[in-house]
């Protein structure tokens, strides 16, 4: 783990793995919550956490490091559920990486259950991840100018789901009507860090 100063009242944490720094978020969330821990933001990324908003970080940087921080469970709440059909364009390709037949993609992919690791790209969009690392996939060499709404789609060993049409490079294998960022609901996102979920085959 590494500590790093962001200004005055932030810090910057470091860890190994996605794995590690989702575990480390949970524990600050559960720190926060019970009161020992006074922080106004905590952001994850891949392999990062931010807390901003606090009153001492160099006192908390000091005891970090030395925290017994549990792994994550097995089970915090029901999942999500986000019915696709697998009719993306590229699942041909995606099947090819993977080496088994094209119809095995849904099967494979609808098995996993997958856990939001961290947000960011655009409102809404969570990076999943659930999918051994075998079933890791590039990018693709040459972004698409548009990437419509709804869009579910596999880049490394992040699934995501495109909440707008917007440009984008990743390996695109179904489709969704599920709403991820939506105004008029509280809260806008569908999925948020730590949230289950499983994506359910629907005829296509």
């Amino acid at each position: 783990m590494r500590v790093s100063p962001v200004g005055e009242h932030a810090l910057l944490v470091e860890v190994a793995s996605g794995e590690e720094a989702q575990s480390l978020h949970a524990e600050l969330l559960r720190r926060r919550a019970d009161g020992s821990l006074t922080v106004q933001e905590i952001v994850p990324a891949a392999r990062t956490v931010l807390l901003d908003g606090l009153d001492d970080p160099v006192r908390l940087a000091s005891r970090l490091p030395a925290w017994d921080i549990p792994p994550l469970p097995a089970r915090a709440k029901d999942a999500v559920e986000i019915p696709v059909r697998y009719d993306g364009p590229d699942l041909a390709e995606v099947a090819a990486r993977w080496g088994v037949p094209e119809h095995e993609v849904p099967e494979i992919h609808a098995a996993a259950e997958f856990r939001v690791a961290f947000c960011g790209f655009a409102p809404g969009f969570g990076y999943l991840t659930g999918l051994p690392s075998r079933y890791d996939v590039p990018r693709r060499p040459t972004p698409r100018t548009s990437v419509p709404a709804g869009s579910v789609a596999l880049a490394g060993p992040y699934t995501g789901v495109y909440p707008r049409s917007s440009p984008g490079g990743w390996q695109l294998i179904g489709t969704t009507d599920a709403v991820l960022w939506d105004h008029a609901r509280v809260p806008a996102a569908l999925l948020a860090p730590g949230t289950r979920v499983r994506f359910v085959a629907a005829g296509c």
